[in-house]
């Protein structure tokens, strides 16, 4: 055992020479900035060398990277990612300092930074900054999430460690990590900072001005390292568009991305208010549940301790009673293999509504690994329906190791389909859930501390039912003598209130006080629209390269994503793009690494090089575990190096997943959830009882949902209607007199039901309403019912 006098130790008795990581977030509208400070101390006798494998959004442009020695301040360069690595090993070889900041070979949400050759009793302080777009939610807030859990990202046989990687993401639980956080959050908009909440326990919200346009908060003390930081964010007015047009850089040349003026739009398309209310009653529903065994972990969710896939059970009970008569729908799960109810999707009747829902109450978390690709084949593999418009719902906790080849299936068959993706849990990858989101035109929503699933689904259920929108196109109107490259992707999917960005590059002269245009056309249930927007060309002040860098993000992945749907795999001329475009812009990517050497007096550092990985939180009930193969390292030099990690792993035959000994297992509370020890929602026990028509029967199992006895339920009906239609009416009701706060779970099969009702050409509604008020004691207007 390693003596640490620092007390700060790994779960292998080691000491962990990263001691605090300090996060300043500035968030401008809809624009995050964020600079994360990571403090290092070797307290040991000999250098070191500290890897430290983390997580970071997804869609997050990494700007620059900087380590400080004493007074010395390095800012790392953007190379070529064997260049760099080479540079880097060099280095550590000649006994130099160095710095290693690199993107995951196989997921752009994951990073390894290396701090080399720390010596005995030195201290570095990294400085690591990104930008980042934040995602708008249902309820319109805007949506900052720093990542401070790390799940495994399991390896699928045959695409896992590429070349004897020595990197590795090593993970302990919440409880266990030695490091401190401290965040803090800055927000400035042009329109008032109405609220901001957390899943962490935040200081009280302090305004800085009188208009509350501008507001700080930060993480209260005592924070603990078993969840991501989630921060929500609400403007008033948020549904305005906007347009950010930002200077380019003075040193850069002219005619280049950085060189010209950039801008930044965003589109708040509105739809006719004809078609909105209007639900299709046609499509085919597709749903793909991890049964993974994390998927068995405990949810944040101190009221109820129910696990992921206890919550997935609930949810698509929901989203089962909610589909339209009329409809397919079929649901597979999948964990190391994979299963499907139905061969093929099947028509949506009483019949097949009941047989998945019996086996979807059997459902438990017990296939193992995250093999998601082989379902998705199989799902691709399946002819369309004709008329029936595919919508596939993916909820995962989000931990695969072939992030890229995965979301690369979805966009090869985004014609096919649209896809809704949900993130479960602490440390889902953000790169999946929006990757599966972006490419298949759909929309992404993330589960985490007490969120409930069910209304974040509903809500992309609505989506789903909203008709396609198609034949999207941008079109400019900007001064003479003035162009536009467009750099982000083409849009391909739009939703009623949710935002569209679009990146450009501005070529030519912008005149003084210049105004520009920009038109979305579009066609929505078969009826032609479109959308105008009026901006100014004035370039924003205090902006820095934040659009740039954003803009560089968007053409970066379009191009990686080019590179990997390139049949000749030979082809080096988009990699190079991606590799000009990364340096120039100073935004990392899959092809290049930062690298910083600290030269200092030239004398050699002294002593063997020991490595130390730090360790990242897992969430409670998660496993301690590290992993290989997420960075490639077959062409680096071998050096000698004293492997302080090499412990006696057992490899799953299944996965090829290696994970310690020291394994934790699941919480019994979690593995043991079953409806007998756990009291079911009086909501989710009523909806389990509608009928797919969208009816009820008068039962007894009713009449317990609603609070009362079956004779008072009989003997308050009216003499003249039947029984299924006054269940039907005393269930709205109830819903109605009870259950609005969670009105957005039950609005699509109470639509359902009413449509019902109206079939029956019931005579005496206002009797039964009345009827139905006085049994539940409420004052439900037959109006607010609909009917």
């Amino acid at each position: 055992m390693v003596n640490c006098r620092c007390g700060l130790l790994t779960l292998k008795q080691e000491p962990v020479p990263l001691k605090s990581v300090e996060v300043e977030v500035e968030v401008r509208d809809h624009v995050a900035t964020v600079v994360s400070t990571l403090n290092y101390e070797n307290q040991e006798d000999n250098p070191l060398e500290a890897v430290f494998v983390f997580p970071l959004p997804g869609d997050a442009a990494v700007c620059h990277f900087s380590a400080k020695i004493g007074q010395t301040e390095i800012v790392a360069e953007v190379k070529e990612k064997q260049k760099a690595r080479e540079e880097y090993d060099d280095a550590l070889s000649s006994g130099q300092q160095a710095f290693l900041l690199e993107e995951s070979e196989q997921s752009p949400d994951i990073f390894s930074l290396s701090v080399g050759c720390l010596p005995p009793k030195e201290s570095a302080s990294i400085r690591l900054e990104y930008v980042t777009e934040l995602a708008v939610q249902a309820d319109d807030g805007l949506r900052f999430c720093l990542p401070a859990v790390l799940n495994p990202r399991y390896q699928p046989q045959g695409s896992g460690d590429q070349g004897g990687s020595n990197i590795q993401m090593t993970s302990i639980p919440a409880s266990k990590v030695p490091y401190s956080l401290s965040f803090c959050a800055r927000v400035s908009s042009p329109r008032p900072v109405v609220k901001i909440e957390s899943n962490c326990s935040l200081d009280p919200l302090q305004y800085l001005n009188t208009e509350q346009t501008q507001a700080t908060t930060k993480l209260a003390a005592g924070h603990k390292f078993d969840r991501d930081v989630e921060v929500l964010i609400y403007y008033k007015d948020a549904h305005q568009p906007t347009a950010v047009v930002e200077a380019g850089e003075a040193s850069a040349k002219p005619g280049t991305l950085m060189g010209d003026p950039a801008v930044m739009l965003s589109l708040y398309p509105e739809f006719p208010q004809s078609v909105m209310s209007s639900v299709a009653s046609c499509g085919e529903f597709v749903c793909l549940l991890d049964r993974s065994g994390s998927m068995g972990v405990q949810l944040n969710n101190s009221e109820n301790h129910q696990s992921r896939i206890g919550s997935a059970r609930d949810t698509l009970l929901l989203l089962l009673k909610s589909l339209p008569l009329g409809c397919y729908f079929n649901i597979y799960s999948f964990g190391s293999s994979y299963e499907h109810i139905f061969p093929k999707s099947v028509e949506y009747s009483q019949k097949t509504m009941e047989e998945a829902l019996k086996k979807v109450g059997e459902m438990e978390a017990n296939l193992a690994g995250t093999e998601i690709l082989r379902p998705l084949q199989h799902i691709y593999s399946q002819p369309c329906i004709q008329n029936q418009p595919r919508q596939l719902f993916v909820f995962t906790d989000g931990e695969v190791g072939n992030t890229k080849e995965v979301i690369d299936l979805v966009k090869k068959n985004s014609h096919l389909h649209r896809c809704f993706s949900f993130g479960i849990g602490e440390g889902a990858s953000s790169a999946l859930i929006n990757g599966l989101a972006k490419e298949g035109g759909g929309h992404a929503q993330f589960i985490t501390g007490t969120d409930r699933m069910q209304p974040k689904v509903m809500q992309s259920l609505r989506y789903a039912l909203q008709p396609a929108v198609i034949d999207v196109s941008v079109s400019w109107d900007l001064p003479k003598d003035m162009s536009v490259s467009v750099l982000s992707p083409p849009i391909t999917a739009l939703f009623q209130g949710q935002r569209s960005l679009v990146y450009a590059q501005l070529s030519g002269q912008i005149p003084e006080a210049a105004e520009g245009s920009v038109t979305v056309k579009y066609t929505l249930a078969g009826q032609p629209s479109q959308n105008q927007f009026n901006f100014s060309l004035r370039p924003a002040e205090d902006s820095g390269l934040t659009v740039h860098r954003l803009a560089a993000r968007a053409l970066i992945r379009s191009l990686e994503m080019e590179n990997r749907e390139s049949k000749d795999q030979q082809d080096e001329s988009v990699k190079k793009k991606v590799v000009e475009l990364s340096v120039q812009s100073g935004v990392s990517s899959a092809f290049t690494a930062f690298v910083a050497v600290n030269k200092g007096d030239g004398e050699a550092i002294q002593g063997p090089l020991v490595q130390r990985n730090v360790p990242t939180a897992t969430p409670k009930g998660g496993r301690s575990f590290f992993l290989k193969g997420m960075f490639s390292t077959k062409s680096r030099k071998k050096r000698s190096v004293e492997r302080s990690q090499v412990s006696t792993t057992k490899k799953s035959e299944k996965s090829g997943v290696a994970y310690t000994e020291q394994c934790l297992s699941f919480d019994s509370e979690d593995m043991c959830e079953s409806t007998g020890l756990r009291q079911r929602d009086p909501l989710l026990q009523l909806v389990s009882l509608q009928k797919a028509s969208g009816c009820w029967d008068l039962a007894p199992d009713l009449a317990a949902a609603v609070g009362k006895t079956s004779e008072e339920v009989e003997k308050q009906k009216p003499a003249s209607v039947s029984q299924e239609v006054w269940a039907t009416i005393l269930s709205l009701i109830w819903l109605h007199g009870f259950k609005m706060d969670s009105k957005d779970e039950w609005e699509l099969l109470a639509m359902k039901a009413v449509s019902w009702l109206r079939a029956q050409n019931v005579s005496c509604v206002e009797e039964c309403v009345d009827a139905g008020n006085a049994l539940l004691g409420c004052k439900v207007q037959k109006d607010v019912l609909g009917l």
